[in-house]
This record gives C-alpha cells, structure tokens and sequence, in this order.
C-alpha cells in the first residue's frame, strides 16, 4: 500500500520545505561562485545603445526594431548596515557602465518553474527594454513586477520585446528583497518612526522614483506609468495601491493572479504568500531570530549571518510576504479597498481558470507522490473541520473529477482565488474603472522545467505569462490559435497602458466589469465568463 504524506503535506508544498531541500546544494554553489561586478567602457557619441541616466553613462544592446539595457542599479547594494535598511541611492560611475547582461537573483532557493538559486546581495537592479525609435514621443511606461511567492524569480526571466515593439511601450522589470531578506518584521529593526518588513516593497518604491526620473532617457513618459505583476507581483500591485508612499508613483495598475482581498490564512495558514498582519509578520521575526540565537543584540546578531544561514532558518524565504500595519503599508489591501483608502487609478484585474492545479502540480513534482482519495478527503477536512468538510467534499466529489488531484485543484480555485477575485472586482468596480477577465486557455503550455504532472494542468497559475512575454519558464511554442490570443493579450495591456482601457486596435470589445461577468481570455474568440456561477462562489459564501 502507497505511504500517504504526511498530514500537512499537500497545504504546506507551496509553503517551499521541499523545494528548500532540493536546492540546498545550489545555494552552496552560489556562494562559492559568486557575480563578476560590471564593466565600464568608454563613451560613444551617437552610439543609440548608449544612454545616460542620473548616475552615468549606460551601454545596452540593439536588437530587431527594439534596445534593451540589462543590469542598472536603481538603489545602493543592501550589504553591511544596509541589510533590511531601506534602500538608499546607488553610487555614481564614470565612464560608459556595460548594461548587456542582466545582474543575478536576489538571494533565493530554487524556485518552483526552475528559478535558479541565488546568494547575492548585491542585487537591486533594473533592466528597460524600449522600442528602437519612438519617433518623437513620449511612451507609456511598463513597470513590471516579478512573482514567485515573494521568495523566488527576478526580473530577467521576462524578455520584453514583443511587449515593447508590439505595444510600443517602454518596459521596466526589477529585481527587489525576497523572503527573509525583503519582508524580516522584527520589533528591533524598527526605525525612523517606520516598522520593519517591507524592504522588498520599498525597494520596488525606489525603483518607481528611478523611472519617474530617467524615464525620458530611453522614451518614456515618466508620467504615464502602468505598474503591472502576477502571483506575488500582482499582491506587490495591490500594496501599492494601498500604501500612501506609491501615491503618484503610477498611473494605472494591472494585477494578475494577486487578488487584493486574499486572506493571509488563505488557503495555506502555514505558508502564506500574501500580506501578513503586523502582528503574525513580528512572531515570525522573533522565531527566525530565536533559531538564529539572536535573541541579544538581534540586528547585530542577525546582520553577522550568512546568507546561506538565514535561508535555513526561514524555510528558504517562504511565508515572508508583506507585512500590514506600518508606515509603508498602513493597511492591508483588502482593508484599503473595502474602506475606499486606496490610489485611486484604472485597473485591470484577474486570475486563470485553473489557478491551483500549479501548486497540486508542485505537490507531485518535490514529494513524487500522486494524491489520492484519501489525501484529499484528509486535506480538505484538515482545513475546514469535519463538519464543513463533509459539505465541501458533497458539493465536490472526487469521483466527478478526472483525479483526486484535480477535484483539490478545483477546491482551491473556486474558494480561494476565483470567488476572491471576484471579492476584489466588486471592491474595484465600485470605485475606480475596471476591466476583469479570466485566463482560460484550457491547453496553455505547461512550463519547460522537466516536470511531467498527472494530470492535465489547464489554465494553471501563471500560465497567462508566456503569451505576454518571451519568459524563460515556458518554452513550448504557441500554437495558431494560442498566438493570437497572446497578440490580442498584448493590445488589451498596452491599449490600457497608452490610454487606461484596454480596449482599441481590432481588439474584442471589453466592458468595464459590472455584476459577475469578466472576460475570458481564451483562443475561442469573444466569451465572457460568469465568476460566480462557474466557480459556485454562492456555495463558499455560504460556507
């Protein structure tokens, strides 16, 4: 008989235990390896890869009809007395600084979708991809945001180009402060009449200011910015909609598989991703100081530690989202929503079809373990209690699903990001311009990382990425019918970051969202999807 994981196995896989197992040997290599600092070259005049920014001369690539500058410091190396500091200038250079190659990942465990591992600090860079000539104009910014649960990714894994060219658009992506080192909250880091546990979006806040101020430099019109992210990066998206210091800072807002109203309890209490209340954001803080045996002299202490050790300590970063209740996130953004105390610009909002079967994926990838009958029966009543268990596996029998696997992917979907987005659209809707959809490419390619699920991963979490970016997750090409989705896609994210609607250029009309209808983003052509119907949110309200 097939050993059953353990009991908290399937809700804490996301939570990264294994996922921190398997990459230990990748964070040792990091250290050993570490990353060549850049090169400075000498100016040429009338060079178009050459362009200057507030702290120098930057030399970049020229591609097919677009330029790309990889590798700028945005804010000085968060080292030393900088560690969980928030991010302060870069030092000036002279000469022509070599902007070709993207700088490494913030310090990281191997990531999910095959994010390679990381222990460099030194890491707060930028890379902008523009169109070769702007013929005299000043286009809209694209400021993008990485996922990856707020312990992995960088910005590099998203080529740009079609998205610049196509769009005609400037496109900024970053690298900011993950995991222990981007959102520690502990009572003793506090400072300057601010708490600690938002490095990671203060550093996504300096990156903004770099862009309002070199903007012009590559095209860019600093005042037309469109911050746009998925997974974490849409959960970023919504913090800065939230927090008082972004004010100004962006234009329009486009988030992708984040919904602001997501419960930081929900759906994994154990290995949260999304904003943690200040108070559960501090007792993790102290737990990881404790194990660290900081308890005297915490920063001190804290500051002396490898990076490798502080990766050990906090399960490889995961669990470290946001924390609310400080000086750059006052409030949450479900509560800022809710209350109407939020920067109030146009949004676009939505998630996949499929969301979970990604994470379930995940389950059977790092424990190579199949879920089964008795798995989900266990899981579902090991959150919901045995009473409200029996009417959620009613309502979702495993036997009308292909496999238990997909039965607990659809559970998660419906109750946690489906029915939450829907949450979230309402709240947006009533204030602000918004355009909701849903990804629902049923056969999107599943990512290029060697792993080979089960079951068929449909419109899984993240999915949407490779038909807006040449992502180095995903290296299926796209079908006929998939690519003109991904053109369609393109328009509707660079009509709303041109003009703050989506919709223009031949594309399918998209309403503004009203009721519980979004649009479906699928390879049929024009469809609207009904949230609440197909994701039975009048059963988990009434749950």
């Amino acid at each position: 008989m097939e050993q059953r994981p353990a009991r908290s196995t399937v809700r804490r896989i996301i939570g990264g235990t294994s996922i921190r197992m398997a990459a230990a040997a990748g964070i040792a290599g990091a250290l050993a390896a570490g990353l060549a600092g850049p090169a400075l070259g000498a100016q040429s005049n009338g060079d178009p890869a050459v362009v200057r920014v507030g702290d120098g001369l930057v030399r970049g690539s020229v591609g097919d009809g677009y330029r790309r500058f990889d590798g700028i410091p945005y804010a000085a190396p968060p080292v030393g007395d900088l560690r969980w500091a928030s991010p302060q200038p870069p030092r000036r250079w002279t000469g022509v600084r070599e902007a070709t190659e993207p700088r490494g990942s913030c310090p990281q465990t191997a990531g999910f979708l095959g994010d390679p591992a990381s222990a460099d600090e030194d890491c707060l860079y930028l890379n902008v991809t523009t169109p070769a000539n702007s013929h005299g104009k000043k286009l809209p910014v694209m400021f993008w945001i990485h996922g990856g649960g707020f312990y992995s990714g960088s910005g590099s894994l998203y080529g740009a180009q079609r998205l610049a060219t196509e769009g005609n658009v400037v496109v900024v992506t970053l690298n900011y402060r993950l995991g222990v080192f981007g959102f520690l909250d502990h009572p003793a880091l506090d400072g300057a009449g601010s708490e600690s546990g938002d490095y990671g979006i203060e550093d996504q806040q300096a990156a903004l200011r770099w862009v309002r101020r070199n903007a012009a430099a590559f095209g860019g019109d600093a005042g037309n910015v469109t911050l746009f992210g998925e997974s974490a990066g849409g959960v970023s998206t919504c913090a800065h909609l939230a927090s008082p210091a972004s004010a100004g800072l962006f234009r329009r807002a486009i988030v992708q598989s984040g919904p602001c109203t997501m419960a930081s309890e929900w759906p994994y209490p154990d290995g949260n991703w999304v904003v943690r209340p200040r108070a559960t954001a501090e007792k993790q803080g102290e737990a990881v100081a404790a194990k660290l045996g900081c308890e005297q002299n915490t920063v001190a202490c804290l500051r002396g530690k490898s990076v490798a050790e502080l990766l050990d300590a906090s399960d490889g970063g995961q669990g470290y989202g946001p924390a609310a209740g400080g000086g750059v996130l006052p409030l949450s953004p479900k509560t800022a929503l809710a209350t109407g105390r939020f920067n109030r610009v146009p949004v676009i909002h939505g998630t996949t079809h499929d969301e979970h079967r990604t994470f379930v994926a995940a389950i059977e990838t790092f424990t190579g373990h199949t879920v089964t009958d008795a798995d989900y029966r266990q899981d579902i009543e090991d959150f919901f209690g045995k009473d409200k268990a029996a009417e959620v596996l009613k309502e979702y029998p495993a036997a009308a699903y292909e496999s238990p696997s997909v039965a607990l992917s659809t559970v998660w979907t419906d109750s946690a990001w489906a029915c939450t987005a829907l949450d979230t659209d309402r709240l947006l809707g009533a204030r602000v311009p918004t355009y909701a959809y849903e990804f629902s490419d049923a056969t999107a390619p599943w990512a290029s990382d060697g792993s080979s699920p089960s079951f068929a991963t449909g419109a899984f979490h993240a999915s949407e990425l490779q038909y807006l970016f040449d992502d180095e997750q995903f290296r299926t090409p796209l079908n006929a019918g998939q690519r003109r989705l991904s053109e369609q896609m393109i328009r509707y994210w660079t009509n709303f970051a041109h003009t703050g609607d989506p919709n223009g250029g031949g594309t399918t009309a998209w309403p503004r969202f009203a009721g519980t209808n979004v649009r479906s983003l699928t390879t049929g052509g024009d469809a609207q999807a009904d949230l609440s119907t197909e994701h039975r949110c009048g059963f988990w309200k009434s749950l």
